[in-house]
């Protein structure tokens, strides 16, 4: 865990001190497990591009993946083959059926006769509920193979770590370290703007949103962000308030903030 170490004493009622930290800090875990085969260390304290930074192997991923699209190929040619072998099944049940009705009445054809028909009507009926049970093995198979699909995707796209436009704080692992589903990978920080951190004491916090807020002496445009509904843990008597202001060239920079 990143401790933000947050410098806000107190001069007097409406002036502190507070160092501009990173607006946001991030710490990316792994979802997947496997071996680290990119952990580019050069861009720590750097902003991060498009670039994969950390890069998880995946080839066994990939080489399952290209297999079961095949066999979803495969599996969907088998579907609708089936499915017009059940429609002919219908239609010779329901020619066999017209021919089964003809007969089964008729005094001049003989049992063996109208037994025979019978059970070419029966088997043609037991082939077509065969195809249709199969027809749902073959559904049932391909929804999981799609499902696996989705996974493997989901999978590979977690191996190549990315975070665009966040500055790399720390990278925590290295090339050839195995990792595992919620190992921290790094954090990463929002540098977009900054936050100034003060802790205000119960009396100050009705006055405060009227007041103008000074910078190292400078009047500044800024509103408080922020004040906790509950008093810190540490300062047991004052609220942690939050200022958002312009990102710095330097961050840790300590600013002298004033309310008048």
């Amino acid at each position: 865990m990143i401790l933000l170490i947050i410098l806000a004493l107190a001069l007097s009622a409406n002036e502190y001190y507070s160092k501009a930290e990173p607006y946001r800090l991030y710490t990316l875990q792994s979802n997947v497990s496997g071996l680290v085969i990119k952990a580019d260390e050069n861009l720590e304290g750097k902003k991060l591009s498009d670039v994969s930074f950390i890069i998880i192997d995946d080839e066994l991923d990939q080489k399952e993946l290209l297999y079961l699209k095949e066999k979803k190929v495969s599996y969907e040619k088998s579907l609708e083959l089936n499915i017009e072998m059940n429609d002919n099944y219908l239609m010779m049940i329901e020619k066999k059926n017209v021919n089964y009705e003809r007969i089964k009445d008729l005094p001049i054809k003989s049992s063996v006769e109208k037994d025979k028909e019978f059970f070419d009507l029966s088997n043609t009926q037991n082939q077509q509920l065969s195809t249709l049970e199969k027809i749902e093995t073959i559904r049932t198979t391909l929804s999981d193979t799609i499902f696996r699909i989705a996974q493997l995707q989901r999978s590979i796209k977690d191996k190549y770590i990315k975070a665009k436009n966040l500055v790399l704080y720390t990278l925590d692992v290295r090339k050839g370290q195995v990792v595992a589903p919620g190992m921290n990978l790094a954090v990463v920080a929002d540098v977009s703007k900054a936050k100034l951190t003060i802790f205000l004491n119960n009396d100050e916090i009705d006055e405060i949103y009227k007041k103008t807020i000074f910078l190292n002496g400078e009047k500044t445009e800024y509103k408080i962000d922020k004040i906790w509904p509950l008093s810190d843990s540490e300062h047991i008597s004052a609220y942690k308030t939050e200022i958002l202001i312009k990102s710095p060239k330097q961050f840790s920079k300590l600013y002298k903030i004033e309310f008048k």
